[in-house]
């Protein structure tokens, strides 16, 4: 694919993330993303077969997009507490987007757990999961967590789903705010334990 390529690519790409972000994988189309890349429709078969592979560049992106703000907490500790508390902050970050739609990773994953045909994304999905579970252990057993460690980031996770979730639903800043907080005061709590 030549430069020209790459970038039509990306467009639909990005174009397909955003709309499966705000409006979910299923009531997107080809001829959505189409309308908002500028891309005809019938070009998309060069880059994508399937829609199943436009969702798999999507979730491939958002990995490369939690990764990059996994390496942003090393960058700004070396303190694992303080990584784990720079983590539970990262919806603050999107606070907008995440009141609006909720989580990229956690409201795309329980759309497609209902569908049978996207098996290959979902795996995607959970590899984003996985990466966040295993980047939490690791700060996890640097706190000498180490029999602790997997299941404390499955409740971490878990917790801020919830708070995601249902900030989501009610469009609630403070809710929000107030969640992430406990989240941190939690793995305090959890840590002292």
């Amino acid at each position: 694919m030549g430069t020209k390529g790459s970038v039509n690519r990306q467009r639909i790409v990005i174009a397909a993330d955003r709309l499966f972000y705000s409006r979910g994988y299923n009531q997107t189309s080809f001829s959505d993303i189409s309308d908002e890349t500028g891309i005809p429709r019938g070009n998309f078969y060069y880059y994508f077969k399937t829609k199943e592979d436009i969702l798999a560049a999507v979730v491939d992106a958002r990995l490369i997009e939690f990764k990059n703000m996994l390496i942003e907490c090393e960058k700004t500790t070396s303190d694992p507490l303080q990584r784990l508390h720079g983590l539970a902050q990262f919806p603050l970050q999107r606070e907008q987007q995440v009141l609006q739609y909720g989580c990229p990773i956690g409201s795309l994953s329980s759309e497609l757990a209902k569908e049978q045909d996207t098996e290959i994304s979902q795996a995607r999905l959970t590899a984003v999961f996985d990466l966040l579970k295993s980047w939490i252990s690791e700060q996890l057993i640097a706190l000498g967590q180490e029999n602790r460690s997997e299941d404390i980031a499955k409740d971490m996770l878990a917790k801020m789903q919830g708070v995601i979730m249902i900030a989501n639903v009610y469009n609630d800043t403070a809710f929000l705010h107030r969640g992430i907080k406990d989240i941190q005061n939690w793995i305090n709590q959890t840590l002292s334990n």
